[in-house]
């Protein structure tokens, strides 16, 4: 009762004692310039003698404001002052109190002054959804690039192919100094931009980059900018370095950047064969989202030289490589926000691997087993280029991509399975176009209405040789033969396009759109066999296929935003007419399919606090299979798996309910999340699988089946301000079960995996700072089927210490630990160290380096995999020991 009083009661009574202290009210209107009224506004009554304020009043959602004037006091010393953010202040004395005062604010030319949150070093500047680390409170002076400072950062992680997350959720995009010079390419700025060059790396919460659509349509994506130092926007800015070594490295990355207003640009040319995999800087991180954004399901690459896994380590200690990238990114902005870009990369790349691979599988009464040694040799040569032109302006937007690629690769190998040699030769000739138009328009009523249209083309003629001899009873009647021509090809033509209408309003914005896309593919197959004397002949009446597929989409959809500052929401009611058509009159096949689909998907984000917030995600999705499910002559995807299918379409329901917290404490440098989402697919086909000791083959079988899955993350980070440390901790868990049938047995498994990761990272001083992560990683797989369950322990354990006992002199030492156990087997364990020595000669402004990359020379990699039944137990040669003398300097 006494906290009722207290909070209630006694502010009532303050206000009614106080009431005969004020006497008439004076009202009035606030608006801008543009005649638009001005909610939320300050308006305070000051005492022009003292500049005291007496009473203040806010203005309402129409502008109105009521100030009550006090008794007893000249109103010729009263003034009106008001002030909102965004405008600048305006103030008014009071000469008649009977006449409203209404007051028209003119927007402020000055940013918005940023709240300043800190304690103690570092300190993190927040502004509305924009969080801002500075680089010098993080950074060293170790660090050469961007990237390695970004690593640092409390609440932000960084994958081993360089994906950026802020709190657990994957970035939608990086922008330098505003604009979108790479699209979610932005391994390329990570890597490549001078860490002194930038000023600020701030995170964007809500980002919604088409200016038409702010504050009106839901956006919960995350951008990272990093914003440049005024000084580095005035001159051309690189980092250049040329490096030699043993036993016959080279590695060589000269760059050219500029940060103006006006014109950005990445330029580069990359070499090495030190394992470096330059093709990492062409990573699109939001390639899934893209694709389900256009909805055309290109099929991917369909042949291959065999089913190798690559080893759990970062590619320079495995990879064999002599590569060159040019890189050209270049963007251009005009006046009235019209923008230029072109990006354009030309790879070429010679690959070795060699491995041994032990595959077990574990059947019902069986098991089968594969004894590989393989030698491979890989030749890509990729070819891209993308023109954009972006018009964005808070009344209009445009937005025309551009693309082309032309991807080819040769590849070899030299392969020993089960006792058999085989070689292979394996070429693929990837082309393709297409275009993305995007049109947004704000009318005069404040509608906004959308056009957009994509149109594309692909073809992947693909070509594999097999030879000597390889599996004759199977192939060709138990007669020597020379050689197994597989060949595929599947070219695709797509378009989509739609129009649509937003209604936005105070509380809500509605869309609506309507359109229609056209997918029209062929896949075309043929396995041939090349006798002795060299004449060629189908190898069965079964192993060609001439597939001809279209597919027709009529849709419609209602969406619903509410953008409000607590509670955000997006609703999805999506309804579609699909049609699609398939024949092979070589099969007899001529079959159509006509659905009316409703995928509904509801979004919410509920701000609990400040900076907390609750996510929220369910979505229902029909989906349909693609030509490559449909076809029904065998095709020989690698040395050992035939591929056919028997069944109808196939058509799945896939249901996702995901549930997420997030929590930021600024002022303390705190960051934490918990994530949990269930995944249920079911399908109307069934794979099933006969697995002999020579030969894998799949059909796709008429059979319900579905497929259940959960997951559940947790993640960490905390800034030490007494250690100078950032601390993150992560675990995650997940668990998944599935039907498979093979050698016609049922078998349902489940699989499960447990991740606990620690990281820490500290700053001692400028001389001196450390990094530390382990990664405990536990995969379970067992089936009531088959007697025994398997069980994998692996930990990673990574460290490095830098030291710089003069600002021209640095040396790092670093070091991986990686434990593998499994009943049954050896334990494996290895342990790799790199260390380097940097010297700056101040004289010629240029650093030398010389490093030492796995100096114990560990030249062979042993791993173990385990999927459901199959345990994979695989060995690699690695280039062992590196020595390389770099000479480094600044543009």
């Amino acid at each position: 009762m006494s906290r009722f009083i207290k909070a209630v009661l006694l502010p009532v009574v303050a206000l009614l004692f106080s009431a005969p202290g004020f006497g008439q009210s004076i009202k009035g209107i606030v608006k801008d310039s543009t005649g638009k009224v001005v909610s939320y506004a300050t308006v305070n009554l000051k005492n022009s003698t003292n500049n005291g304020i007496i009473t203040y009043a806010i203005s309402d959602v129409k502008g109105a404001y009521t100030l009550l004037l006090p008794v007893n006091v000249p109103v010729s010393s009263l003034v009106i002052e008001v002030r909102c953010i965004g405008y600048k202040n305006q103030s008014k004395s009071i000469t008649d109190v009977q006449a409203s005062v209404d007051f028209t604010l003119s927007p402020s030319i000055n940013q918005l002054q940023a709240v300043v949150i800190k304690s103690s070093r570092p300190v993190l500047r927040t502004s509305g959804d924009t969080l801002s680390y500075k680089v010098s409170d993080f950074s060293s002076v170790q660090d050469r690039v961007i990237g390695d400072v970004i690593k640092k950062l409390p609440g932000i992680t960084v994958a081993a192919d360089g994906k950026i997350s802020y709190n657990n959720k994957p970035i939608s995009n990086l922008y330098i100094g505003g604009d979108n010079l790479l699209d979610d390419k932005y391994n390329i700025a990570t890597g490549t931009i001078p860490q002194g060059v930038v000023d600020q790396v701030q995170v964007i919460q809500n980002h919604q980059p088409v200016k038409v659509l702010q504050n009106k349509v839901v956006s919960d994506d995350v951008a990272l900018n990093l914003s440049i130092k005024k000084g580095a926007k005035l001159q051309m800015v690189g980092q250049e370095s040329v490096g030699a070594g043993l036993p016959g490295n080279y590695d060589i990355n000269l760059n050219a950047m500029m940060f103006k207003d006006k014109y950005k640009a990445i330029n580069y040319i990359k070499g090495n064969n030190t394992g470096n995999d330059l093709q990492e800087d062409l990573v699109s991180h939001n390639f899934a989202d893209y694709v389900n954004r256009i909805d055309n399901n290109v099929p991917p690459t369909v042949l291959s030289l065999g089913s190798v896994n690559d080893p759990a380590l970062s590619r320079d200690r495995y990879l064999f490589d002599r590569s060159g990238l040019l890189n050209l990114n270049n963007l251009v902005n005009f006046k009235k926000s019209v923008q230029l870009k072109i990006n354009a990369w030309y790879l070429h790349d010679t690959r070795r691997q060699d491995y041994s691979q032990h595959t077990t599988i574990y059947l019902p009464g069986d098991t089968v087993r594969y004894d590989e040694t393989q030698r491979n040799r890989f030749q890509p040569d990729l070819l891209h280029t993308q023109f954009t032109l972006n018009i964005n302006r808070d009344k209009y937007y445009l937005n025309n991509v551009l693309l082309l690629d032309n991807n080819r690769s040769t590849n070899y190998s030299s392969l020993n399975t089960n006792g058999n040699m085989v070689n292979q030769v394996f070429r693929d000739n990837a082309l393709s176009f297409s275009n993305e138009f995007n049109l947004i328009k704000s009318m005069r009523s404040g509608n906004i209405i959308e056009a957009y249209s994509y149109i594309s083309h692909s073809s992947e003629p693909e070509n594999r040789a097999i030879e000597p001899n390889y599996n004759a009873a199977t192939f060709n009647n138990n007669v020597p033969y020379a050689r197994l021509l597989q060949n595929v090809n599947v070219p695709t033509w797509f378009t989509n396009n739609y129009i649509s209408f937003k209604i936005p309003s105070n509380l809500i914005t509605q869309s609506f759109r309507t359109g229609f896309n056209i997918q029209s593919q062929t896949l075309t197959s043929n396995l041939n066999v090349v006798q002795t004397n060299n004449t060629v002949n189908l190898e069965s009446d079964s192993s060609i296929n001439h597939l001809s597929w279209s597919r027709k989409k009529l849709y419609a959809e209602a969406a619903y935003d509410l953008p409000g500052e607590i509670l955000k929401v997006n609703l999805t009611l999506p309804v579609s007419l699909q049609q699609i058509n398939y024949s092979d009159t070589l099969y007899a096949l001529q079959k159509s399919l006509t659905r009316l689909y409703f995928n509904p998907q509801l979004r919410v984000k509920y701000q609990t606090g400040l900076e907390n917030y609750l996510t929220f995600l369910y979505s229902y999705r029909n989906e349909t299979g693609a030509i490559t499910d449909m076809y029904q002559g065998y095709i020989l995807k690698d040395y050992r798996t035939l591929y056919a299918n028997n069944a109808a379409l196939t058509e799945r329901q896939n249901q996702q309910a995901a549930l997420g917290f997030n929590y930021r404490k600024a002022l303390t440098l705190f960051f934490a999340s918990l994530n949990a989402q269930y995944n249920h697919i079911a399908s109307n086909n069934i794979a099933s699988y006969m697995i002999t000791n020579n030969l894998q083959q799949r059909m796709v079988l008429p059979s319900p089946n579905s497929t259940d899955s959960w997951a559940a993350s947790g993640t960490v980070s905390k800034y030490s301000f007494a250690l100078k440390t950032t601390f993150g901790a992560g675990v995650q868990w997940q668990s998944n079960r599935s039907v498979q049938i093979q050698n016609n047995s049922l078998l349902p498994f489940n699989t499960t995996s447990e991740t606990v990761n620690i990281s820490a990272n500290t700053k001692v001083d400028e001389q001196v700072n450390f990094s530390y992560k382990a990664i405990f990683t536990q995969t379970d797989s067992h089936s009531a089927a088959v007697a025994s369950a398997y069980h994998i322990n692996q930990l990673l354990q990574q460290a490095f210490i830098n030291y710089s006992p003069t600002t021209n002199l640095q040396f790092k030492l670093s070091g991986e630990h990686y434990f593998t156990r499994q009943r049954g087997n050896p334990d494996l364990k290895y342990f790799f160290a790199d260390a380097s020595a940097r010297l700056r000669v101040e004289k010629w402004k240029t650093d030398l380096e010389l490093s030492a990359v796995n100096f114990l020379n560990v030249k062979t990699y042993d791993a173990l995999y385990l999927t459901a039944n199959t345990l994979t137990a695989s060995s690699y040669t690695l280039p062992g020991r590196i020595i390389l003398l770099k000479v480094m300097f600044n543009l």
